[in-house]
């Protein structure tokens, strides 16, 4: 049976996932049935879970590009999970991947809502300009700028996924409502962006063959919250206390610089262009409709 499927799976299309993390894990078994799909790691110990997931796993290290070189004619269908490494003001595992991609591919990359930076709470579509504020958004826009050139380049199509804050049912801000952090006044609050692990691992199967080329898309649901109504929201789903509210300027005291930042750009993203062009039924179109599921 097992050299059935194998000889199976030679025929179809080959699909590389870069960085197979949780959201890769998730979007494996909408593809495993229509590619033939390798998955990037760099802990030889997460092998057997990849395989048992129906991956063929690739040890590999986009911080070491000599260890990409047996990447570069795996597959003409790649998913860029990958972040960027933690420091710098460049995207270097995005570059080292772009060099030994091959022409005339399909790639479908997750970057993030945060290459905006603070909007004060505008509501907009995916034609706005970026305006990263900080390095890890900056990077983003590097890899976003590299893997544009690699695809013009190579005549290959590429679709931009914006992805926000991802959630699901271990994704959830809960030791921090144990903790009591703070969260601000409703007058100083940000408007945030989400999607559940398991919509944006669909999205990201749909741009596969629906995405346009060179294509960027708000990877987001229909939820319209302030921050601290979605810590509410969940600390009201779990009977948890909610969290105090602080002004910014005693906030910053408590807070890490990180989750500050996080505190500092609010926007509303518009996801029109998922929904007309990918086809997206998400099956959680807000936090809500989670959170209402989670009930008994």
């Amino acid at each position: 049976m097992k050299k059935q499927i194998a000889s199976k799976k030679i025929g179809l299309p080959r699909l590389l996932i870069v960085g197979c993390g949780d959201v890769g894990m998730r979007l494996l078994p909408l593809v495993r049935d229509r590619f033939r799909v390798f998955a990037v790691t760099s802990s030889p110990q997460r092998c057997a879970l990849l395989r048992a997931a129906g991956a063929v796993p690739i040890v590999a290290d986009l911080d070491q590009p000599a260890s990409l070189a047996r990447l570069a004619r795996v597959a003409r269908y790649i998913v860029h999970l990958a972040p960027p490494q933690a420091d710098g003001a460049i995207d270097r595992r995005s570059r080292n991947l772009a060099a030994i991609l091959p022409d005339h591919a399909t790639l479908v990359y997750i970057s993030t809502t945060g290459v905006y930076g603070d909007c004060g709470g505008a509501e907009f579509d995916e034609t706005r300009t970026v305006a990263p504020a900080n390095a890890r958004a900056k990077r983003r826009v590097d890899a976003e700028k590299v893997l544009r050139a690699w695809a013009r380049r190579s005549g290959s199509r590429l679709a931009i996924l914006r992805a926000p804050g991802i959630y699901a049912a271990d994704r959830l801000p809960l030791e921090r409502l144990h903790k009591g952090t703070p969260a601000l006044v409703a007058s100083e609050d940000v408007f945030t962006n989400h999607i559940h692990a398991d919509d944006l691992a669909h999205l990201a199967a749909h741009a596969l063959f629906k995405a346009r080329p060179l294509r960027v898309y708000h990877a987001v649901d229909d939820t319209e919250l302030t921050m601290g109504a979605y810590f509410d929201a969940v600390a009201d789903a779990f009977a948890l206390p909610r969290p105090p509210r602080l002004p910014r300027a005693e906030l910053q005291r408590q807070v890490s610089p990180q989750l500050l930042s996080f505190m500092s750009e609010s926007r509303r993203l518009v996801n029109t262009r998922i929904k007309r062009e990918l086809g997206a039924r998400l099956r959680y179109p807000d936090v809500a409709a989670f959170l209402q599921e989670l009930k008994p």
